[in-house]
């Protein structure tokens, strides 16, 4: 059985191409959504070159194009970028599952945590997209720094929230492709406290004098 196509819309920077390269070594099409279709086919190539053999393909298109083209659309963003990138999804995420790794940082004091009006950046995502696109918020506490590395094994978990049990099945079967546990932390509500996390692990890195801190749930059985 074929597996789906995946759209990273931001897949040309750090995080979304991590996650671009993970999905498709695991066999999942994948593509690369940018404000400009040649800067994605590039970063396409390059990523591609990062592959073993075996690996799903990996295309480039704007960010309109590949989420009408694309079975599941993920956002992976700056925050300040999400209204603007909501507007020109909007159309091809219609009645598909958003999954979005959006955080919203509230610059120069990015290690304070700062909500929207809406609650969180994954609620107000809803409120752009409207109620025929399914939104989980994942990926939000996920270093970029070691994802295109294929042979490092993440010893952080993804914390994944959403108001769709179906739509968190397909995210976890994603968080799985990418090499991580996954759980499951409630409602989209909870996705406001999640995007804090962050916050906090910016500061933490900081305080620190490391880059990769991360957070991991004890008490599941794995």
């Amino acid at each position: 059985m074929s597996k789906p196509v995946i759209a990273v819309i931001g897949g040309t920077g750090a995080e979304g191409s991590g996650l671009v390269v993970r999905w498709a070594a695991a066999g999942y099409p994948v593509i690369i959504g940018s404000r400009s279709a040649e800067k994605a086919q590039s970063v396409a190539a390059e990523l591609a070159a990062l592959l073993p053999a075996g690996s799903a393909a990996i295309h480039g298109d704007t960010n309109a194009g590949a989420a009408t083209a694309a079975d599941i659309v993920v956002l992976s963003v700056p925050y300040a970028s999400q209204a603007d990138m909501a507007a020109q999804i909007a159309a091809g995420a219609q009645g598909k599952l958003v999954i979005t790794v959006v955080v919203p940082l509230k610059p120069p004091k990015v290690s304070i945590v700062w909500r929207p009006d809406a609650g969180s950046a994954a609620q107000e995502l809803q409120q752009q997209l409207g109620e025929q696109v399914q939104i989980v918020a994942a990926f939000q506490n996920i270093a970029a720094g070691h994802l295109r590395d294929l042979s490092w094994e993440p010893d952080c978990d993804v914390l994944y929230t959403g108001d769709s049990k179906e739509a968190k099945a397909t995210a976890l079967e994603l968080i799985r492709a990418a090499g991580f546990f996954g759980v499951d932390a409630g409602p989209l509500a909870n996705s406001s406290v999640i995007e804090g996390f962050t916050a906090v692990l910016i500061g933490i890195n900081a305080r620190n004098k490391v880059q990769n801190s991360g957070i991991r749930i004890t008490g599941i059985p794995r």
